[in-house]
């Protein structure tokens, strides 16, 4: 549904490394930086893009989808690794759905971050 969503961030270098190995499991990566900041992708048609603006704004949630529920579990470890705050340790949340398994940190400028499967586990 969305092409690119853009925010800006107190700290770009802290960001920058934050969001690059927190979600690394799931295939994202640097495909432009500039003077404005970052545009991260993992297909190359939807992006991610972090501004240098040097201001902590408003806390998003922002959800990724995850090909199976080993890159949710390993996109967790990374994240708190990185310096991230548990917001939700990996796992099914029935209140959602049978199948909606999901994790979510907080991380830099209290963001909070989630990395949901709608797969099977044995998929």
């Amino acid at each position: 549904m969305f092409d690119h969503v853009v925010f800006g961030v107190s700290d770009y270098e802290e960001s920058k490394m934050f969001f690059l190995k927190a979600l690394k499991s799931i295939g994202i990566s640097i495909i432009d930086e500039g003077s404005l900041g970052i545009e991260l992708s993992s297909d190359g048609k939807s992006s991610l893009c972090i501004r240098r603006n040097g201001e902590k704004t408003t806390p998003l949630h922002l959800a990724f989808v995850a090909e199976n529920r080993n890159q949710v579990n390993a996109f967790h470890q990374a994240a708190l690794e990185a310096g991230a705050r548990d917001n939700g340790a990996p796992g099914i949340r029935s209140n959602y759905s049978g199948q909606y398994y999901a994790a979510f940190v907080i991380g830099p400028d209290g963001h909070n971050i989630e990395v949901v499967c709608h797969e099977e586990e044995s998929q």
